[in-house]
């Protein structure tokens, strides 16, 4: 996608955001790939620790100069998200990009005095066009493995994840064991949920473009299973719709992050010492409340040792 062709928005009358949506629907809230075409996005991830790629502390927010940060536009954040998966990254009924990780990112934004654009586009090309300054920043939920490491530079974590499976209520196939050979289980094209299918239950999935096109596929039986980033599937499955969320594994090894070209060290600095700062004054702790209705205690926010931001920031209890 050519950056003169994007729209940048912040705001949108509500039929041009589901034209935006349905037009920019490309996959997941937890797995940006560089392309299509998917590779072990899991390589490496099993020799990570929770703290291997965590800085020690940051730079203190009065001493970021903004005007290197190397930015598209001097003082705007431009940044690549997609538009279908709550509640992470999607647009409201006003055309507003919103969402846990967009709401976090505007918090940070703040903090820098910089203005936030957001403009949806398809998760398989996010990094690519980060790395090609097409965009600032990426914000999809993007677990940060090793291997995407070799494409951009990822800020400190703001979240874990949990991967979900997703069925009908009466499905044969109720925890990831049961995933065999013969049942047909639905991916996002170029996720590591893909990845976790094909390398480690060696299976072979049936490959979607978006959230949106494989859950109605599980709805309609054209797959028996979902397997999918936890998060999107607690925005996609309703009670009475027939599904569930049948088990959840928690991930913790590959926190997610936002994305920033590998060149650009000045502003992947300046969104750290950001995130170190609305984890500090507690909006971290609120916005985590707010979006993800069971993660209210502090205990769920920051399970297994795992906390946001850099080693030296202090979550407040909640």
């Amino acid at each position: 996608m050519k950056i003169k062709a994007m729209k940048w928005l912040t705001t949108a009358p509500v039929a041009l955001a589901l034209a935006v949506s349905l037009a920019a629907c490309g996959g997941g809230s937890g797995s940006s790939e560089p392309s299509g075409t998917p590779s072990d996005a899991l390589a490496g991830s099993d020799q990570q620790t929770l703290d291997k790629y965590t800085t020690a502390d940051v730079t203190p927010l009065d001493k970021i100069d903004k005007s290197k940060l190397g930015l598209i536009t001097e003082g705007t954040l431009r940044v690549g998200t997609l538009s279908d998966a709550p509640p992470n990254i999607f647009i409201d009924p006003s055309g507003k990009f919103t969402g846990y990780d967009n709401e976090l990112l505007r918090a940070m934004g703040e903090k820098l005095g910089l203005k936030v654009e957001f403009a949806s586009t398809k998760f398989q090309a996010l990094l690519s066009q980060v790395k090609n300054k097409q965009f600032d920043v990426g914000s999809s939920s993007i677990s940060t493995t090793d291997a995407r490491r070799e494409t951009v530079a990822f800020t400190n974590g703001y979240d874990f994840g949990y991967m979900a499976l997703v069925t009908k209520e009466d499905a044969k196939a109720q925890t990831f064991d049961d995933l065999t050979s013969g049942l047909r289980v639905g991916v996002v094209s170029g996720s590591v949920q893909e990845d976790y299918v094909k390398n480690t239950l060696n299976l072979e999935p049936v490959a979607f473009p978006d959230y949106n096109t494989v859950f109605a596929s599980l709805k309609s039986g054209q797959v028996d299973a979902w397997v999918s980033p936890s998060q999107q599937a607690t925005g996609q499955v309703k009670p009475g719709d027939g599904t569930k969320i049948a088990e959840k594994k928690l991930n913790t090894q590959n926190f997610t992050a936002y994305a920033v070209a590998k060149d650009n060290p000045a502003l992947l600095e300046a969104l750290n010492s950001a995130l170190d700062a609305i984890v500090a004054d507690g909006t971290w702790t609120k916005q985590t409340a707010k979006w993800y209705t069971d993660r209210k205690t502090a205990a769920e926010q920051t399970p297994e040792g795992w906390k946001p931001g850099s080693k030296a920031v202090k979550v407040p209890a909640n």
